[in-house]
């Protein structure tokens, strides 16, 4: 039986509603297995500028830090996206913490249910059976080179930057999930025009020698965001550099269905991040309907990833495909073909789950 100290971080909009239903199942989790889950929560995002000033307060770094997981919700807020010349932004606060929690590796798990192949928009057949793990650099590329502006605001820029260090372990990181999956991987970058994938690429290469069992493809990011619609049961790991992971799992999130369905984890050497990759979705904030399910995943990776409670995890992921299975869905996931007595809220699809597990 494991003791493990979780932060709650539920960030802006519906961050604070989904959170609060994977937290609810983690404690069902602990309950069922005799482990002892503690909790704390702190402020991040708009709601800490708000308060503090500061979109990831120091209070809030520290806490993450004595942490064994960070449970995360969503920042965001279109206070800010309608000004761009906004200089405290929530978004920066996710960047921080980042990098201050060194979390180089962003795990995105794109997996269909069976139930769910009339959700999407592209045709169930492709579908079937795409299980992807892709890998995302996070502490590198456009995001944290030098940006700013020239000629009196005419011209900006925002430089592109990569080690070879953060390279490497990302690549090693995608090359050991290759392994215990099916032994092949697909590194993606821009190598025919970007220095910076020019790198990549010989990096990847560099370390594929290490790994003779995994057969390795490289793809330029334009080719792979047309045969990623086409052909997603070809991808297994995926790697890439920051940008085209950010762009790319986004569209990957049709696969699934629905940006509610896909959980992440950041992890690096320390504390790791737990969160559904949809956005803060002000539109709907309050109301009650966002997806809770990728909060929930989330939360099962958590059990997996950090924890090492990997019964626990596909527990969790049996109780999700059970409910749907019964024909449940929040609206983002209906189809044409769901009575809308099937058509749950947040808090409702969560207490299914519950029941289940």
């Amino acid at each position: 039986m494991a003791t493990k100290h979780i932060l709650v971080v539920p960030g802006d909009g519906i961050g604070q509603e989904v959170t609060s239903v994977g937290k609810a199942v983690l404690e069902k989790i602990a309950y069922k297995y005799g482990h002892t889950f503690t909790y704390d929560d702190a402020l991040m995002g708009h709601v800490a500028i708000e308060a503090t000033g500061n979109p990831l307060p120091e209070e809030t770094l520290t806490k993450m830090r004595a942490s064994d997981a960070v449970l995360f919700g969503a920042v965001g807020h279109p206070k800010y996206d309608n000004d761009p010349t906004a200089k405290v932004r929530p978004e920066q606060g996710l960047l921080r913490m980042r990098k201050e929690l060194g979390l180089y590796a962003n795990l995105r798990p794109i997996k269909l249910f069976d139930d769910l192949l009339g959700a999407s928009s592209i045709k169930p057949e492709i579908l079937r059976g795409a299980d992807i793990l892709f890998f995302r650099e996070l502490t590198g590329d456009i995001y944290f080179g030098e940006k700013g502006r020239k000629e009196d605001g005419n011209t900006a820029y925002d430089i592109a930057l990569y080690h070879k260090y953060e390279v490497e372990r990302i690549a090693r990181k995608a090359f050991e999930a290759a392994r215990a999956r099916k032994k092949i991987l697909c590194s993606v970058d821009k190598a025919n025009v970007l220095e910076t994938s020019r790198l990549w690429r010989e990096v990847v290469q560099k370390v594929a020698l290490e790994y003779p069992d995994i057969k390795v493809e490289h793809q330029f990011v334009d080719a792979m965001a047309m045969l990623l619609i086409k052909d997603p049961k070809r991808y297994d790991v995926v790697v890439t550099a920051n940008l085209f992971g950010d762009i790319l799992t986004d569209e990957a999130s049709q696969i699934a269905g629905s940006m509610g369905m896909l959980a992440s984890a950041s992890v690096g050497d320390g504390t790791g991040v737990y969160e559904p990759i949809h956005g803060s979705a002000h539109d709907i904030t309050g109301k009650g309907v966002a997806n809770p399910l990728a909060s929930i995943l989330s939360a099962a990776l958590m059990l997996e990833i950090s924890f090492s409670m990997k019964k626990e995890s596909d527990n969790v992921l049996q109780a999700v495909d059970a409910v749907l299975k019964e024909g449940w869905r929040t609206r983002d996931i209906a189809d044409a073909t769901t009575p809308g007595d099937k058509i749950l809220g947040t808090e409702a699809m969560g207490e299914k789950v519950l029941n289940k597990l």
